[in-house]
């Protein structure tokens, strides 16, 4: 059911359409020791956050006025509270903006 939930918010992320990197992997926790009827009890972080970032051109041959790269990610963590550098998980820390963001117009 978390895997649904997750590829349901990378969906709605896509639109309108943007460039959506894949989710940091969240934090799953068992609580129960038992697996139910449909496989083990499994809790995601209660906060699911998308955020849409935007920074230089990736390409330095584009027009640094007309296009800028960007990258949509999924992320979840405990409280709704913004994570900052020294609190932010790992995941969401070390994702390769240059191998995930893509170049595309700017908005005017």
């Amino acid at each position: 059911m978390n895997d649904l939930r997750i590829r349901g918010l990378l969906r709605s992320a896509e639109r309108p359409p943007r460039h959506a990197g894949p989710s940091a992997p969240p934090r799953r926790e068992y609580p129960d020791q038992y697996a139910g009827g449909l496989g083990p009890v499994e809790v995601l972080p209660a906060v699911a956050c998308v955020g849409t970032f935007h920074s230089t051109a990736l390409d330095p041959a584009r027009d640094p006025v007309a296009y800028r790269s960007r990258l949509t990610v999924l992320w979840f963590q405990a409280t709704p509270r913004l994570p900052s550098d020294c609190d932010a998980e790992p995941g969401l820390r070390d994702l390769d903006w240059a191998g995930l963001a893509r170049d595309a117009r700017a908005l005017a």
